[in-house]
């Protein structure tokens, strides 16, 4: 795996998705050259014919991103990936369309891409071929990692099921420590490890031994280190694969020595002034809509559009964070603070659809201005739920290392929760954050954001 913009990515994903730039941006260019030999200089050279050919590359790869056409699952589902290739196509013809007749409105005689109709069919029919040269490239076993699982119990078992469920991480588990029949021992544990290794020919070792004492078979370990046989311990593969750390098996020392955790004055400044400047952007273009969300706040129950709520933010200091209304106005009266459910009989009929688009968040862009807050971090949680979640929860006061953010890491990767398991869950994609913070990540999860919001996924 890579890691970029500190967030790991499968070698055959990159692949994948810089050979399909390629093939977009060649694709476009040799239509562009066919059709215009004799004046194609001008139009690549002069009339901004190379940036053009950028931007829609750019376009049909944001478009097969947010239809998931780099997921795992895009692997196995072949007529599925058709569909999807062909509804991206389909997306950026009808853009391609939109910008000619703006331009021919604004430039007479103007096209925005010479040739993009036959760029289109010449993208078609390779993406089709290289899709399925592809599919049948990463499944040959002279391109699979062997890999042996050294650990049992829980841990190692969602190792391995990581590792084999995500095939794009071109992983093969060709032996693990809980196929041993009878007692564990260093004996046993370092026969069966050096029988798969002989056998089978082992690329890497991930230890996951939740005690090592007594059965972990340094002798063996060492042997294979010494053939190039590569060794690692299961919490940075755990993270890796999941975009989490696991808090069951963490210890304060891991805290203290692992990479990140670690935020430079000059990265705190560059990311207020982001998060300021956006801020002011995103208010002043919802201004708008501001109007018309108050009033329909209004007509669909009595209370006031917009309520304040205390929450914790960075350092454990309380702010108010603002929201529009969208549960009744004496949600809480009889019950105190509680989260909100699935269904939840308290959200009005408008409620539930200002959080199904995020129009109830906007308000929050204010806390974003005022410091409060930032676009992307942990969710902020009531005062309240902090002091019972940190006497049940290990390490849940790390996720006030940063400020909170209207939306964050464990977001994107996690539904909405409303128990303390949730919770839990939630902290250890937190953590993830919270360790590998930088601005590359930033604009990722806002990117999944985005995505999420206009797919009408993890609607809550």
């Amino acid at each position: 795996m890579i890691r970029l913009f500190n967030v790991y990515y499968p070698v055959r994903t990159l692949v994948l998705l810089v050979v399909e730039a390629l093939i977009v941006g060649l694709s476009f260019l040799l239509a562009t050259w066919w059709l215009n030999q004799e004046s194609s200089w001008i139009l690549l050279n002069v009339e901004g014919g190379y940036l053009k050919i950028v931007c829609v590359t750019a376009i049909v790869l944001m478009l097969s991103h947010g239809l998931d056409l780099y997921g795992a699952s895009s692997l196995s589902a072949k007529w599925d990936l058709v569909f999807r290739l062909f509804l991206v196509l389909a997306l950026v013809a009808f853009t391609l369309a939109a910008v000619d007749l703006a331009y021919g409105h604004f430039l007479p005689g103007q096209v925005f891409l010479p040739g993009a109709k036959w760029g289109l069919l010449v993208l078609a029919v390779t993406l089709l071929v290289w899709r399925g040269a592809y599919t049948w490239i990463v499944q040959q076993p002279l391109l699979r990692e062997r890999v042996y699982v050294l650990g049992t119990g829980d841990r190692a078992q969602r190792l391995l099921n990581g590792l084999r469920q995500r095939s794009e991480l071109g992983i093969e588990v060709v032996g693990w420590t809980g196929n041993i029949e009878g007692e564990l021992t260093r004996e046993t544990v370092g026969a069966h490890l050096a029988g798969i290794a002989k056998d089978r020919g082992v690329h890497r070792v991930i230890v996951a031994m939740p005690d090592r004492r007594g059965t972990l078979p340094l002798e063996e370990l060492m042997s294979l280190r010494l053939t190039g046989v590569k060794m690692e311990e299961a919490t940075s593969w755990l993270e890796k694969i999941s975009g989490r750390i696991e808090v069951e098996h963490l210890y304060p020392s891991w805290l203290i020595f692992a990479e990140g955790f670690r935020f430079s004055g000059f990265f705190r400044m560059v990311r207020r002034v982001l998060n300021f400047s956006l801020a002011l952007i995103g208010l002043v273009v919802a201004l708008p809509l501001l109007p018309f969300i108050v009033l329909a706040v209004k007509l669909g129950s009595a209370g006031p559009a917009l309520y304040k709520q205390q929450r914790v933010g960075r350092g454990g200091a309380i702010f108010y964070c603002y929201k529009f209304r969208t549960m009744r106005q004496d949600a809480e009266a009889d019950t105190g603070a509680t989260w909100a459910t699935d269904d939840d009989p308290r959200i009005t009929r408008v409620g539930k659809f200002l959080r199904t688009a995020r129009l109830d968040e906007i308000p929050q862009l204010w806390c974003v201005l005022k410091g409060d807050m930032h676009f992307v971090g942990p969710r902020p949680e009531r005062p309240e739920f902090v002091e019972w979640l940190s006497r049940e929860i290990p390490y849940y006061g790390v996720r006030h290392m940063v400020r909170p953010g209207i939306t964050g890491w464990a977001q994107v990767q996690y539904k909405y929760g409303n128990t303390m398991e949730d919770a839990r869950e939630k902290l250890q994609y937190d953590l993830f954050y919270i360790k590998n913070a930088s601005v590359g990540l930033d604009l990722l999860i806002l990117f999944q954001t985005i995505k999420i919001v206009l797919l009408g996924r993890g609607a809550r």
